[in-house]
């Protein structure tokens, strides 16, 4: 058996003496040591969070470990996590501080300077009951509860950018989990901007930030910040007051995604669409990450940013987050195949059509629970909560799952570490180049109709049609000049047959594109006027025709 174990140790000097005996210990895994009781309560918080499993076995305490005494510290880890054995590392080891840290929920008491064999026997026995009360504890959590069972499934929902329909989706998720019997809580972690409460017709005072000052959040202090929707969901909301969001950071944010964890069996994230500490932490422990995106270049460029993001922050791996397309048509260029052969992510089966007729007025009322059930919005929404296992799959499909919550706990940097996983899409491409987009005629759908064979076709007869136009206009302008042309010969022949200046006359209507070259004179009694003009080459005044046009008129002579 592996034994992990967390040295909380302030003077240097001891610190390199516990950690060379503890890299002796048959199997044992010594962790990085922290240097002060604030830091190994905030580390054993965030591994809680993520589950009791993530806990290290044995925590060594020293006694001059700061700011809090080092018998206060035994106490409250004792207390917050009794599944781990502390032993505190004391120079006077004596029965008085025995008896002390054995009332403060000591596991074991250990002199300094540490001997091998001491050390060996304390941290063996305190592992052995950490591992005991673990095994108690999974227990009891194998138990159904009455509030939906610890370890309920976590769903984060994510907008690529404003406007794609995240608080929809999230909303209607949550409904049709609730619909489907399960305990559901939805939570709303756009923090400055969430709209969760407007869609559902909430008003509340308390919100999330109110539970992200507490340590430990007990199910009574949960109850009281949840507001029990008639509808049968638990909301937790987000702050009325936007500037409240900074309270919320990645450790609350943890704490408080594990607490609605262990009382809903479904929970649903509104992680809006920007990301911040506590939306991250969320996003890396969730079952599902469901990555909403419309059918346009802006919006599948946006969900491609995000999911790069994630990887280069470590929240979570592309091949881990499941997109979802919103407002989608079937004569769309952009289909979820693309979407996910864009960004690396797996495409839900479902997609969402566009209904604004549909959602306005659930939107306006802000009462999304009465939405039409007719209405295509909510059945492909339903469809998908099926889809992701939040409810019954439709048609008896597989539901979509996600990695364990805790497999990459120890994969951080920054802000997060990577996550669960998400659905995979049975459409296929093409193969395209990397991270292109454009031009879309070039992506052709294999089994999916015949939409992209008639866009190549399209393309293929586009230089025709075009061949096509260009002779049909040359041929109006030569015929726009014949006309040109036998207007100015008849004001020529006219102009001269009173006198006047015939070649003047000629020219005086021809545009300055066309040029002429009038020939004027008498032949007996008539006079005769003729006009070459040059015809130009589909832009008037780039390049003529080499062929020129020629009108003759003639008119009686006035003597």
């Amino acid at each position: 058996m592996t034994i992990r174990i967390l040295p909380a140790v302030g003077d240097p000097d001891a610190a390199r003496a516990v950690g060379g005996l503890l890299g002796r210990l048959p199997g044992a895994e010594p962790l990085r040591a922290v240097g002060d009781s604030t830091r190994l309560l905030d580390t054993l918080a965030v591994l809680a969070a993520a589950s009791v499993e993530e806990l290290p076995e044995v925590v060594l305490v020293h006694e001059r470990i700061g700011p809090v005494p080092a018998l206060e510290l035994v106490r409250d880890i004792a207390l917050r996590f009794p599944a781990t054995g502390v032993i505190l590392l004391s120079a006077e080891a004596g029965p008085a501080l025995y008896a002390a840290a054995m009332d403060c929920g000591a596991r074991g008491l250990a002199a300094l300077p540490p001997s091998y064999e001491e050390l060996a026997a304390r941290v063996q026995a305190a592992a052995q009951w950490a591992t005991g009360v673990r095994r108690h504890l999974g227990a009891v959590d194998d138990a159904p509860a009455a509030g939906g069972g610890a370890g309920g499934r976590l769903v984060a929902v994510v907008g690529a950018k404003g406007g794609v329909g995240t608080t929809v989706t999230a909303v209607q998720l949550a409904l049709a989990a609730c619909a489907a019997g399960r305990s559901v809580a939805l939570a709303d972690l756009d923090l400055q901007s969430g709209d969760v409460a407007s869609y559902l017709d909430v008003q509340f005072r308390r919100s999330v930030a109110d539970l992200a000052g507490i340590s430990d959040i007990s199910p009574r202090v949960l109850r009281d910040a949840v507001f029990p929707h008639p509808t049968g969901l638990g909301l937790l909301l987000a702050p009325a007051e936007g500037e409240r969001g900074e309270e919320v950071g990645d450790l609350a944010s943890r704490q408080i995604a594990a607490a609605l964890r262990g009382r809903y069996e479904v929970v649903v994230v509104d992680c809006g669409t920007q990301i911040t500490a506590a939306g991250a932490a969320v996003i890396e422990t969730a079952d599902v990450a469901l990555l909403v995106t419309t059918p346009d270049v802006v919006s599948v460029r946006a969900a491609k940013r995000m999911v790069r993001m994630w990887e280069r922050l470590q929240i979570r791996k592309a091949e881990e987050t499941t997109t979802v397309v919103n407002r989608h048509t079937r004569n769309a260029e952009i289909q979820p195949a693309l979407v996910a052969r864009t960004t690396g992510t797996r495409a839900a089966r479902t997609t969402v059509p566009a209904g604004y007729k549909e959602l306005q007025s659930a939107v306006d009322s802000g009462r999304m629970q009465d939405l039409d059930a007719r209405s295509g919005v909510r059945q492909a929404l339903w469809a998908l909560a099926g889809e992701l296992g939040l409810a019954a799959p439709a048609g008896g499909g597989r539901a979509l799952r996600g990695g364990s919550p805790g497999a990459h706990a120890g994969r951080r940097r920054a802000i997060g570490g990577g996550g669960g996983g998400g659905g995979t899409g049975p459409d296929q491409l093409a193969p395209v180049p990397s991270g292109s987009l454009l031009p879309m005629s070039r992506f052709r759908r294999r089994g999916g109709g015949d939409r992209g064979q008639m866009a190549v076709e399209f393309a293929g007869v586009l230089p025709l049609i075009l061949v096509a136009l260009a002779v049909v206009w040359q041929c109006v302008l030569v015929g726009y000049s014949f006309s040109l042309a036998g207007h100015a010969a008849d004001k020529a022949a006219r102009a001269g047959a009173v006198g006047r200046d015939c070649a003047a006359a000629a020219r005086s209507d021809l545009p300055g594109a066309w040029r002429g070259e009038p020939r004027c004179g008498p032949d007996g009694a008539v006079y005769r006027a003729s006009v070459r003009l040059r015809v130009p080459v589909l832009f008037p005044g780039s390049v003529n025709w080499p062929w020129p046009v020629e009108s003759t008129a003639g008119v009686a002579r006035e003597d």
